[in-house]
Protein backbone atom coordinates (compact mmCIF):
# COMPACT_ATOMS: atom_id res chain seq x y z
CA UNK A 1 0.00 0.00 0.00
CA UNK A 2 1.95 2.89 -1.25
CA UNK A 3 0.84 6.53 -1.01
CA UNK A 4 0.40 8.26 -4.27
CA UNK A 5 -0.76 11.55 -4.30
CA UNK A 6 -2.53 13.91 -1.13
CA UNK A 7 -5.85 15.97 -1.76
CA UNK A 8 -6.42 19.30 0.35
CA UNK A 9 -9.90 21.19 0.55
CA UNK A 10 -11.54 23.59 2.66
CA UNK A 11 -14.72 22.97 5.18
CA UNK A 12 -16.70 25.75 6.65
CA UNK A 13 -19.61 24.75 9.04
CA UNK A 14 -21.83 27.45 10.82
CA UNK A 15 -21.93 26.63 14.46
CA UNK A 16 -25.12 26.78 16.73
CA UNK A 17 -24.30 29.99 18.66
CA UNK A 18 -20.80 31.82 18.63
CA UNK A 19 -17.95 30.27 19.84
CA UNK A 20 -16.43 33.01 22.96
CA UNK A 21 -13.73 31.84 25.04
CA UNK A 22 -10.68 34.61 26.35
CA UNK A 23 -8.50 33.89 23.20
CA UNK A 24 -11.06 34.25 20.69
CA UNK A 25 -14.67 34.45 19.04
CA UNK A 26 -16.38 32.31 16.03
CA UNK A 27 -19.36 31.54 14.57
CA UNK A 28 -18.21 28.92 11.98
CA UNK A 29 -16.03 25.37 12.64
CA UNK A 30 -13.24 25.53 9.57
CA UNK A 31 -11.29 22.65 8.46
CA UNK A 32 -8.70 21.66 6.13
CA UNK A 33 -9.99 18.02 4.62
CA UNK A 34 -6.81 15.97 3.85
CA UNK A 35 -6.84 12.71 1.50
CA UNK A 36 -3.84 10.51 0.96
CA UNK A 37 -4.91 8.04 -1.84
CA UNK A 38 -2.64 4.64 -2.15
CA UNK A 39 -2.01 2.34 -4.86
CA UNK A 40 -4.79 0.10 -4.01
CA UNK A 41 -7.38 2.61 -4.08
CA UNK A 42 -7.75 3.14 -0.60
CA UNK A 43 -7.91 7.09 0.97
CA UNK A 44 -7.17 7.86 4.70
CA UNK A 45 -8.56 10.95 6.00
CA UNK A 46 -7.55 13.80 8.18
CA UNK A 47 -8.53 17.33 8.85
CA UNK A 48 -6.72 20.49 10.87
CA UNK A 49 -8.47 23.40 11.95
CA UNK A 50 -6.59 27.03 11.71
CA UNK A 51 -6.60 28.16 15.45
CA UNK A 52 -4.30 30.72 14.62
CA UNK A 53 -4.52 32.45 18.57
CA UNK A 54 -3.35 28.87 19.90
CA UNK A 55 -1.46 26.95 17.55
CA UNK A 56 -0.38 29.58 15.02
CA UNK A 57 -1.98 28.01 12.29
CA UNK A 58 -4.39 29.28 9.37
CA UNK A 59 -6.32 27.90 6.28
CA UNK A 60 -3.33 28.73 4.06
CA UNK A 61 -0.53 28.04 6.35
CA UNK A 62 -1.97 24.55 7.05
CA UNK A 63 -2.58 23.98 3.21
CA UNK A 64 0.80 25.02 2.21
CA UNK A 65 2.31 23.28 4.84
CA UNK A 66 0.87 19.62 3.51
CA UNK A 67 1.36 20.60 0.07
CA UNK A 68 4.50 22.08 0.05
CA UNK A 69 6.42 20.05 2.57
CA UNK A 70 4.83 17.13 3.93
CA UNK A 71 3.39 15.35 1.30
CA UNK A 72 5.79 15.32 -0.88
CA UNK A 73 8.45 13.66 2.07
CA UNK A 74 5.75 10.67 2.51
CA UNK A 75 4.67 10.37 -1.39
CA UNK A 76 6.27 7.01 -2.82
CA UNK A 77 6.64 5.42 0.80
CA UNK A 78 4.56 2.29 1.85
CA UNK A 79 1.85 2.26 4.67
CA UNK A 80 3.67 -0.48 6.35
CA UNK A 81 6.40 1.63 6.80
CA UNK A 82 4.47 3.61 9.59
CA UNK A 83 7.53 4.65 11.77
CA UNK A 84 9.89 6.27 8.89
CA UNK A 85 6.84 7.85 7.39
CA UNK A 86 6.13 9.33 11.08
CA UNK A 87 9.85 10.30 11.51
CA UNK A 88 9.58 12.38 7.75
CA UNK A 89 6.11 14.12 8.42
CA UNK A 90 7.66 15.54 11.36
CA UNK A 91 11.17 16.44 10.19
CA UNK A 92 9.57 18.01 6.57
CA UNK A 93 8.90 20.96 8.25
CA UNK A 94 9.48 22.62 11.96
CA UNK A 95 5.92 23.20 14.04
CA UNK A 96 2.52 23.50 11.65
CA UNK A 97 1.49 20.94 14.81
CA UNK A 98 -2.23 21.45 12.83
CA UNK A 99 -0.77 20.28 9.17
CA UNK A 100 1.09 17.65 11.13
CA UNK A 101 -2.14 16.16 12.87
CA UNK A 102 -3.83 16.03 9.54
CA UNK A 103 -1.93 13.85 7.87
CA UNK A 104 -0.87 11.74 10.84
CA UNK A 105 -4.42 11.06 11.59
CA UNK A 106 -4.71 10.39 7.42
CA UNK A 107 -1.85 7.93 7.86
CA UNK A 108 -3.24 6.16 10.91
CA UNK A 109 -6.51 5.90 9.06
CA UNK A 110 -4.33 4.11 5.84
CA UNK A 111 -2.87 1.80 8.58
CA UNK A 112 -6.06 0.89 10.40
CA UNK A 113 -7.78 -0.16 6.76
CA UNK A 114 -4.41 -1.79 5.98
CA UNK A 115 -4.49 -4.11 9.08
CA UNK A 116 -8.72 -4.24 8.95
CA UNK A 117 -8.79 -2.73 12.59
CA UNK A 118 -10.57 -0.11 14.02
CA UNK A 119 -8.04 2.48 15.78
CA UNK A 120 -9.21 2.08 19.21
CA UNK A 121 -8.54 -1.26 18.67
CA UNK A 122 -5.31 -0.92 17.70
CA UNK A 123 -4.70 1.36 20.71
CA UNK A 124 -5.50 -1.18 23.46
CA UNK A 125 -9.20 -0.68 23.13
CA UNK A 126 -10.37 -0.13 26.70
CA UNK A 127 -13.62 1.37 25.82
CA UNK A 128 -16.34 1.44 22.67
CA UNK A 129 -17.88 4.73 24.10
CA UNK A 130 -17.31 8.06 25.84
CA UNK A 131 -19.19 10.86 27.51
CA UNK A 132 -17.66 14.48 27.13
CA UNK A 133 -18.56 17.58 28.71
CA UNK A 134 -19.93 20.35 26.46
CA UNK A 135 -18.72 24.23 26.53
CA UNK A 136 -20.03 27.12 27.79
CA UNK A 137 -19.11 29.82 26.10
CA UNK A 138 -18.10 32.97 28.22
CA UNK A 139 -20.70 35.62 28.44
CA UNK A 140 -22.72 37.52 30.74
CA UNK A 141 -23.39 35.63 33.83
CA UNK A 142 -27.03 35.30 33.11
CA UNK A 143 -26.87 34.15 29.41
CA UNK A 144 -24.40 31.39 30.59
CA UNK A 145 -26.39 29.89 33.43
CA UNK A 146 -29.17 30.06 31.02
CA UNK A 147 -27.08 28.16 28.35
CA UNK A 148 -25.19 25.67 31.21
CA UNK A 149 -29.33 24.99 32.11
CA UNK A 150 -30.26 23.75 28.55
CA UNK A 151 -27.59 21.77 28.27
CA UNK A 152 -28.56 19.97 31.50
CA UNK A 153 -32.05 19.74 30.14
CA UNK A 154 -30.32 17.83 27.09
CA UNK A 155 -28.56 15.48 29.13
CA UNK A 156 -24.91 16.53 30.11
CA UNK A 157 -23.94 16.11 33.26
CA UNK A 158 -20.53 18.04 32.80
CA UNK A 159 -20.20 21.66 31.91
CA UNK A 160 -17.08 22.66 30.89
CA UNK A 161 -17.11 27.13 31.34
CA UNK A 162 -15.49 29.73 29.69
CA UNK A 163 -13.71 32.36 32.08
CA UNK A 164 -10.50 34.29 32.28
CA UNK A 165 -11.43 37.63 31.05
CA UNK A 166 -13.08 39.36 34.63
CA UNK A 167 -11.82 37.30 37.92
CA UNK A 168 -14.55 39.14 40.00
CA UNK A 169 -17.13 38.32 36.87
CA UNK A 170 -15.69 34.82 37.06
CA UNK A 171 -16.52 34.26 40.24
CA UNK A 172 -20.30 35.69 39.84
CA UNK A 173 -20.38 33.45 36.84
CA UNK A 174 -19.34 30.43 38.20
CA UNK A 175 -21.89 31.44 41.26
CA UNK A 176 -25.26 31.32 38.73
CA UNK A 177 -24.21 28.46 37.10
CA UNK A 178 -23.93 26.72 39.86
CA UNK A 179 -27.04 27.78 41.23
CA UNK A 180 -28.72 27.20 37.84
CA UNK A 181 -27.50 23.36 37.05
CA UNK A 182 -27.55 22.17 40.94
CA UNK A 183 -24.75 20.73 42.89
CA UNK A 184 -24.39 16.99 41.79
CA UNK A 185 -23.24 18.44 38.08
CA UNK A 186 -19.87 18.35 37.68
CA UNK A 187 -18.04 22.13 36.73
CA UNK A 188 -15.11 22.29 34.98
CA UNK A 189 -13.35 25.82 34.69
CA UNK A 190 -11.22 27.21 31.36
CA UNK A 191 -9.27 30.20 32.14
CA UNK A 192 -7.57 29.76 28.55
CA UNK A 193 -4.46 32.04 30.55
CA UNK A 194 -6.90 35.25 30.99
CA UNK A 195 -5.38 35.53 34.68
CA UNK A 196 -2.06 35.67 36.36
CA UNK A 197 -0.41 33.17 38.72
CA UNK A 198 -1.88 35.11 41.86
CA UNK A 199 -5.31 36.22 40.64
CA UNK A 200 -5.62 32.83 39.78
CA UNK A 201 -5.06 31.48 43.44
CA UNK A 202 -7.38 34.09 44.86
CA UNK A 203 -9.94 33.58 42.29
CA UNK A 204 -9.76 29.83 43.00
CA UNK A 205 -9.84 29.63 46.67
CA UNK A 206 -12.60 31.81 46.80
CA UNK A 207 -14.92 29.46 44.66
CA UNK A 208 -13.59 26.33 47.05
CA UNK A 209 -14.22 28.64 49.99
CA UNK A 210 -18.01 29.11 48.48
CA UNK A 211 -18.39 25.07 48.08
CA UNK A 212 -18.55 25.65 44.40
CA UNK A 213 -17.50 21.80 44.01
CA UNK A 214 -15.11 23.09 40.78
CA UNK A 215 -13.41 19.16 39.69
CA UNK A 216 -10.64 21.07 37.59
CA UNK A 217 -9.45 24.40 36.34
CA UNK A 218 -7.46 23.87 33.06
CA UNK A 219 -4.77 26.44 31.81
CA UNK A 220 -4.81 29.51 34.29
CA UNK A 221 -2.30 31.36 33.19
CA UNK A 222 -0.56 32.22 29.84
CA UNK A 223 1.40 29.34 28.19
CA UNK A 224 5.16 30.30 28.44
CA UNK A 225 4.57 30.53 32.26
CA UNK A 226 5.49 27.77 33.54
CA UNK A 227 6.63 28.00 36.92
CA UNK A 228 2.76 30.02 37.65
CA UNK A 229 1.48 27.24 36.45
CA UNK A 230 3.22 25.37 39.24
CA UNK A 231 2.72 28.05 41.73
CA UNK A 232 -1.09 27.42 40.99
CA UNK A 233 -0.87 23.90 41.40
CA UNK A 234 0.85 24.38 44.60
CA UNK A 235 -1.11 26.96 46.21
CA UNK A 236 -5.02 25.32 45.36
CA UNK A 237 -6.52 22.29 46.46
CA UNK A 238 -8.94 22.17 42.97
CA UNK A 239 -7.07 19.82 39.97
CA UNK A 240 -5.02 22.24 37.70
CA UNK A 241 -4.78 21.14 34.07
CA UNK A 242 -2.27 22.17 31.22
CA UNK A 243 -3.37 22.79 28.06
CA UNK A 244 -1.56 25.89 26.15
CA UNK A 245 0.70 24.79 27.76
CA UNK A 246 1.33 21.72 26.57
CA UNK A 247 2.55 20.99 22.99
CA UNK A 248 5.23 18.64 22.21
CA UNK A 249 6.11 15.41 24.03
CA UNK A 250 9.23 17.70 25.50
CA UNK A 251 6.55 19.96 26.66
CA UNK A 252 4.82 17.05 28.65
CA UNK A 253 8.19 15.62 29.97
CA UNK A 254 9.27 19.74 31.60
CA UNK A 255 5.81 19.96 33.08
CA UNK A 256 5.61 16.05 34.76
CA UNK A 257 9.27 16.78 35.87
CA UNK A 258 8.17 20.05 37.52
CA UNK A 259 4.85 18.73 38.99
CA UNK A 260 3.47 21.84 37.39
CA UNK A 261 0.03 20.85 36.54
CA UNK A 262 -2.36 17.62 37.95
CA UNK A 263 -3.64 16.81 35.02
CA UNK A 264 -2.40 17.23 30.53
CA UNK A 265 -5.15 18.21 27.84
CA UNK A 266 -3.74 16.53 25.10
CA UNK A 267 -4.92 17.89 22.05
CA UNK A 268 -4.21 16.44 18.15
CA UNK A 269 -3.68 19.62 16.95
CA UNK A 270 -1.14 20.84 19.53
CA UNK A 271 1.02 18.00 19.43
CA UNK A 272 0.42 17.17 16.04
CA UNK A 273 -1.57 14.40 15.87
CA UNK A 274 -1.95 10.69 17.02
CA UNK A 275 1.38 9.48 17.16
CA UNK A 276 3.00 12.28 19.72
CA UNK A 277 -0.23 12.25 22.02
CA UNK A 278 0.36 8.48 22.30
CA UNK A 279 3.78 9.83 23.74
CA UNK A 280 2.52 12.29 25.98
CA UNK A 281 -0.12 10.19 27.33
CA UNK A 282 2.65 7.06 28.00
CA UNK A 283 5.17 9.61 29.85
CA UNK A 284 1.86 11.15 31.57
CA UNK A 285 0.84 7.37 32.75
CA UNK A 286 3.98 6.61 33.54
CA UNK A 287 4.18 8.96 36.04
CA UNK A 288 1.01 8.34 37.74
CA UNK A 289 -0.86 11.73 36.01
CA UNK A 290 -4.25 11.06 34.53
CA UNK A 291 -4.78 13.04 30.81
CA UNK A 292 -8.02 14.44 29.21
CA UNK A 293 -8.09 14.33 25.51
CA UNK A 294 -9.27 17.75 24.36
CA UNK A 295 -10.11 19.29 20.67
CA UNK A 296 -10.42 22.23 19.06
CA UNK A 297 -13.19 23.62 16.84
CA UNK A 298 -13.10 21.43 14.54
CA UNK A 299 -14.61 18.87 12.04
CA UNK A 300 -15.88 15.36 12.87
CA UNK A 301 -12.84 13.54 11.22
CA UNK A 302 -10.70 15.33 14.21
CA UNK A 303 -13.47 14.19 16.87
CA UNK A 304 -13.46 10.96 15.47
CA UNK A 305 -9.60 10.43 15.69
CA UNK A 306 -9.57 11.56 19.17
CA UNK A 307 -12.32 9.40 20.36
CA UNK A 308 -10.59 6.70 18.94
CA UNK A 309 -7.13 7.54 20.82
CA UNK A 310 -9.67 7.94 24.14
CA UNK A 311 -11.02 5.11 23.37
CA UNK A 312 -7.87 2.88 23.39
CA UNK A 313 -6.16 3.91 26.19
CA UNK A 314 -7.66 3.96 29.99
CA UNK A 315 -5.52 6.98 30.86
CA UNK A 316 -7.77 9.68 29.01
CA UNK A 317 -10.03 9.67 32.45
CA UNK A 318 -11.72 12.37 30.64
CA UNK A 319 -12.41 13.78 27.07
CA UNK A 320 -13.84 17.27 25.58
CA UNK A 321 -15.11 16.43 22.20
CA UNK A 322 -17.78 18.73 22.36
CA UNK A 323 -16.93 20.30 18.46
CA UNK A 324 -19.43 18.18 16.72
CA UNK A 325 -22.63 18.97 18.99
CA UNK A 326 -21.77 22.91 18.29
CA UNK A 327 -22.16 22.41 14.83
CA UNK A 328 -25.46 23.47 12.88
CA UNK A 329 -24.84 20.86 10.72
CA UNK A 330 -22.94 17.63 9.77
CA UNK A 331 -21.01 17.53 6.95
CA UNK A 332 -18.76 13.93 7.17
CA UNK A 333 -20.45 10.60 6.55
CA UNK A 334 -19.13 7.75 8.89
CA UNK A 335 -16.88 8.38 12.02
CA UNK A 336 -17.78 8.65 15.33
CA UNK A 337 -21.54 8.71 16.19
CA UNK A 338 -22.84 11.21 18.58
CA UNK A 339 -25.66 11.19 20.68
CA UNK A 340 -26.07 14.50 22.63
CA UNK A 341 -23.08 13.58 24.88
CA UNK A 342 -22.23 10.02 24.33
CA UNK A 343 -19.31 9.49 21.62
CA UNK A 344 -19.61 6.09 20.41
CA UNK A 345 -17.14 4.16 18.29
CA UNK A 346 -18.33 2.36 14.70
CA UNK A 347 -16.23 -0.76 14.48
CA UNK A 348 -15.13 0.23 10.80
CA UNK A 349 -11.42 -0.49 9.82
CA UNK A 350 -9.54 3.08 10.70
CA UNK A 351 -11.07 6.16 11.70
CA UNK A 352 -14.78 4.82 9.75
CA UNK A 353 -14.99 8.03 7.84
CA UNK A 354 -16.11 7.23 4.34
CA UNK A 355 -16.19 10.86 3.09
CA UNK A 356 -18.21 13.90 2.72
CA UNK A 357 -22.10 14.00 2.40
Amino acid sequence: MKITHVETMGLITPLKKPFKTALRQTSVSESIIVKIYTDDGQVGFGSAPPTAVITGDTMDSIKSAIVDFISPAIIGMDIEEFEPIMERLHRSIHRNSSAKAAMDMALYDLYGKHFKIPLYKLFGGARKELESDITVSVNSPEEMAWDAKAYINRGYTTLKTKVGLDSQLDIMRVKMIREAVGKDIKLRLDANQGWIAKEAVRTIRTLEDMGMNIEIVEQPVKAHDLEGLKYVTDHVDTPIMADESLFSPTDAFNILKHRAADILNIKLMKCGGLHNALKINAMAESCGVECMLGSMIESKIGITAAAHLACGKLNFTRVDLDAVDLMAEDPIDGGVIVTGSRHAIPESYGLGINGLK
